[in-house]
């Protein structure tokens, strides 16, 4: 599956050290990319993992059967026990199509 023109997957991470006040993922589309029929059968995961690169946690979103131009999801406040890095995914279908992640530092 191809990214339509136009779109972009977008992850955004508010907080500070290992305090997550805020966190979002979603696809973003303008333009062309507005016109296409959506993304089916989507699911966004978020994957945490420390320093050493080992992801420790994962938030599996739900799979939603349902076509959407503008698939996002939120994710709870949290204190993370590591310093590392906190990703977005984006699966269609079962497959993991795209990822954006965030360094956390201190």
């Amino acid at each position: 599956m191809k990214v339509p023109t136009g779109c972009m997957f977008s992850h955004i991470v508010r907080g500070k050290g290992k305090d997550i006040t805020y966190q979002n993922a979603g696809v973003d589309c303008g333009f062309v990319g507005a016109l296409n029929a959506g993304f089916c059968n989507w699911r966004i995961d978020f994957t945490y993992a420390n320093t050493g690169n080992k992801t420790y946690h994962t938030s599996r979103g739900t799979t939603h059967t349902e076509c959407k131009i503008d698939p996002m999801r939120n994710n709870a406040p949290q204190t993370l026990p590591h310093y590392g890095k906190a990703c977005a995914h984006l699966n269609i279908n079962g497959v993991r199509r795209v990822s954006q992640c965030h360094h956390i530092t201190k």
